[in-house]
């Protein structure tokens, strides 16, 4: 992930974009796994974030690449903490 950031200014629009999807797939699957261990906050502000970086996308590649970074390196900050709280991956997402 960090080296994606890292190569976000020197890609070209298409790559970015692809780049900032991908981002949002992963706030969306951390968000996921939030609920299963019943941070309901987090996932919510996760899966809104994902949600807006989604649909700026294009906006956010095509525009200043700094910025972009930024939001990135944002979103790294949050699946970071959220990896940190909760090391173990969830294997089964079945909530009772």
């Amino acid at each position: 992930m960090e080296e994606n950031i890292n190569i976000i200014k020197s890609a070209s629009i298409p790559e970015r974009e692809e780049i900032i999807v991908d981002f949002a797939r992963w706030l969306e699957t951390a968000s996921q796994e939030a609920v299963v261990y019943g941070e309901g906050r987090f996932a919510t502000m996760s899966a809104n974030m994902a949600e807006a970086i989604r649909i700026n996308a294009d906006e956010l590649a095509r525009d200043r690449p700094e910025v972009a970074e930024r939001v990135l390196q944002q979103a790294f900050a949050m699946i970071s903490q959220f990896k940190a709280a909760y090391p173990h991956r969830v294997i089964s997402q079945s909530v009772h």
